[in-house]
């Protein structure tokens, strides 16, 4: 009886200890696959907007929290969610239902996209300028690299998707999308 309680009591060490061995973030979901799609606009991206013939409604415009921006004597315009061509369409339709300009040609380019923010196990954690075509492993090297005590297969990523923040693991080649909170975890000896 002695043994069978010794023997019960060192297979629940066992799996203690390989519970405590395991990895952080290794039981996340892997994070899904990002579609090729066209970028969609959302709060804190900038645009440059020009309004041909028109210099005062053409500048640079930030996408305010909420989800707008400011055009010149046209008001606010709705532009989360829009592409740029999209914002493009919108902005020419309220300068023409205005009155403000007769056939408004607009262009619309984004300058800047809102960051990614990086923590864990890197030597600088914070807050980078997001880049199109950014990987996990880029947004690491721009971060200085991984720390000695850094698991460098995978990452934890938290995304907001349709208002809801998710949280998947993702491996070094996943591309980045602004936003991304990207976690680093330390491995375990």
């Amino acid at each position: 009886m002695v043994i069978a309680r010794l023997k019960g009591l060192l297979a629940a060490a066992a799996l203690l200890a390989i519970a405590a061995c395991s990895s952080p973030g290794a039981d996340l979901p892997p994070l899904p696959e990002g579609t090729a799609s066209e970028y969609r606009l959302d709060t804190g991206d900038q645009v440059r907007m020009t309004v041909f013939g028109d210099p005062r409604l053409s500048g640079e415009f930030r996408v305010n929290d909420a989800g707008n921006i400011a055009v010149p004597l046209a008001g606010s315009v709705k532009a989360v969610g829009l592409t740029s061509s999209e914002l493009e369409r919108s902005v020419a339709e309220t300068l023409r239902r205005n009155n403000l300009v007769r056939q408004p040609e607009v262009a619309v380019e984004i300058t800047s996209y809102r960051p990614v923010f990086i923590l864990g196990e890197v030597r600088s954690p914070g807050q980078l300028a997001y880049q199109p075509g950014m990987t996990v492993l880029t947004l690491v090297a721009r971060a200085g690299g991984f720390t000695y005590r850094a698991q460098e297969e995978y990452v934890g990523i938290t995304r907001i998707e349709d208002g809801v923040a998710r949280e998947g693991k993702a491996t070094r080649q996943t591309i980045i999308e602004p936003g991304d909170v990207v976690q680093v975890f330390e491995r375990r000896f």
